[in-house]
């Protein structure tokens, strides 16, 4: 069904083309005047919106996938502004476009420019083309079939300049006001579904991150493929599995312009009034973007400072100790063991998890200065080690040890979020027949080298729920200080725009009451 949003789009932007062009004929023909400049400007429009259309079509094609939700957000984010204007400019302005047109071109005439009236006839075209290729290229990037999209365009072009051809030799009769104001409702719907496909690309794009929750499922009701999918999706935007934002952001979107184009003409305001509302709202939104930039900030992520330690054993955890984290050091302390004073400088914040490694030598103030063979062999995983041959070096052997203990701590968002421990313990043989000291590595109690230990699996259970919670409220902090800011702004410039309308509005009444 997206043949029906794209034929509709091009019917009503075609024709509104093409009433301008006829508009402008019918009043050069009146005049006795060549309509050869007139087409040159119009044929110069229409080049130039194709242009503009292929050009954005290339670009986002030839952009990395990110590149491409970003720009399908953009241009859906344009589209949606052009079809919101063209449908408030056209319910106010429709009763009056001949007139309004005609006086701009008896304008030109007065001038006596050669380019008086190609100029006029190119900007009028030039505007519906260029909101014509912005929305048609974002309904197509909606769109799930773009042949039958294309269809839908290519004829609803056509009817435009039909019903258009028409209107100019006086065979058809329309009712301009009632042709919009059904086609701007229809349009509504086919803009709220492209402030859907925008939201979705801009989330694919990394732009939006929050109100991802998925609301509902519809696969069952909007099965791939189907007549149903294609009305529901492809006409009014509403995906499968639509998300919070994007339900939020289409219910919204109506219901603001169902609201505009339903509300009585006796209750709305005077453009006094408006001018003053807008001018209201304009300054209220550009507060609240300045407070959301420069006084809101997340929060600092914090975890318990006292991290629990056990060692595994036959999957099996046995709690030895607990690393407890303090302003300048770490304290390690083990069961049946003195405190351990570790320095520890608070690391940076950053997003992304961090190793940092710290050796931490290990005294044995009762250890064994003599090895018999089957006390290296038992420390050598019930193995000769290399090197060692029992019939000619039987022992015992003079020992030697350096124990250490290798401690890696995980830091993000400048919290230790995990620690582990190896043990390093080396032997060094010498004495019964060795012609020099032979060094290995073995395998000791860890009640006397003090590791390996690890953070319990409660304690990673904890941090990822924590991590979890500051993750997304950093980013609903980044939406409020970063994102909302830009969007207050534009809102902020529209209705500083709006109010200068107003106001010009006015200005106009009051000339008139004065003449």
């Amino acid at each position: 069904m997206t043949v029906l949003a794209t034929l509709v789009i091009a019917l009503r932007e075609g024709l509104e083309a093409v009433l301008i062009v006829s508009i402008i004929a019918t009043f050069l023909r009146k005049n006795h005047q060549p309509l050869a400049p007139m087409w040159w400007g119009v044929l110069g429009a229409v080049s130039l919106s194709l242009l503009v259309g292929i050009g954005l079509s290339l670009t986002e094609r030839a952009l990395p996938q990110a590149g491409q939700e970003a720009m399908e957000a953009i241009i859906g984010s344009i589209a949606v502004i052009f079809v919101s204007s063209m449908i408030i400019w056209m319910q106010q302005h429709a009763p009056q476009l001949r007139h309004q047109l005609e006086s701009e071109a008896n304008v030109a005439l007065r001038q006596s420019s050669r380019w008086a009236l190609p100029t006029m006839a190119f900007l009028a075209v030039l505007k519906e083309g260029f909101e014509t290729s912005v929305f048609m290229l974002a309904t197509f990037s909606a769109a799930q079939s773009s042949v039958w999209a294309t269809v839908g365009a290519v004829v609803g072009l056509l009817l435009a300049l039909i019903i258009g051809w028409g209107i100019f030799r006086g065979g058809i009769r329309l009712n301009l006001g009632r042709f919009f104001k059904i086609t701007g409702i229809f349009l509504i719907v086919v803009a709220a579904g492209l402030v859907v496909s925008a939201l979705r690309s801009a989330h694919e794009a990394g732009w939006l991150l929050i109100g991802q929750q998925k609301v509902m499922d519809l696969y069952w009701l909007l099965p791939a493929g189907s007549i149903r999918a294609a009305l529901v999706t492809g006409v009014l935007g509403i995906p499968a599995d639509p998300r919070t934002a994007e339900v939020l952001g289409w219910i919204s979107y109506l219901a603001l312009f169902v609201l505009l184009l339903a509300w009585p003409h006796r209750y709305k305001p005077s453009p006094k009034v408006a001018y003053r509302l807008f001018q209201g709202l304009s300054l209220v939104t550009l507060i609240g973007a300045v407070i959301c930039a420069k006084l809101l900030s997340p929060p600092l992520f914090h975890l318990s400072p006292s991290l629990p330690l056990v060692n595994q054993h036959d999957a099996t955890e046995l709690p030895v100790g607990t690393l407890a984290r303090k302003a300048d050091r770490l304290e390690l302390t083990l069961n049946g063991q003195s405190t351990r004073f570790i320095p520890f400088s608070a690391p940076p914040m950053a997003a992304r998890p961090e190793e940092k490694t710290i050796t931490l030598k290990r005294e044995w103030p009762d250890a064994p200065t003599q090895l018999s063979l089957d006390q290296v062999i038992a420390l050598y995983h019930q193995r000769v080690p290399p090197g060692l041959h029992p019939q000619q070096h039987p022992g015992p052997y003079h020992s030697q040890w350096q124990l250490s203990c290798q401690v890696t701590l995980t830091v993000q968002q400048g919290q230790i979020i995990a620690a582990h421990s190896t043990a390093n313990s080396l032997l060094t043989l010498s004495g019964s027949g060795l012609q020099s000291p032979r060094l290995m590595s073995v395998t000791l109690s860890p009640t006397i080298v003090g590791c390996p230990w690890q953070t319990s699996a409660a304690w990673q259970r904890y941090t990822n729920q924590a991590l979890t919670r500051y993750q997304q409220t950093e980013t609903l902090y980044d939406f409020l200080q970063h994102k909302l800011p830009i969007l207050l702004g534009v809102i902020s410039l529209g209705a500083l725009a709006l109010s200068v309308g107003s106001k010009k509005k006015l200005i106009h009444n009051a000339k008139n009451i004065m003449r």
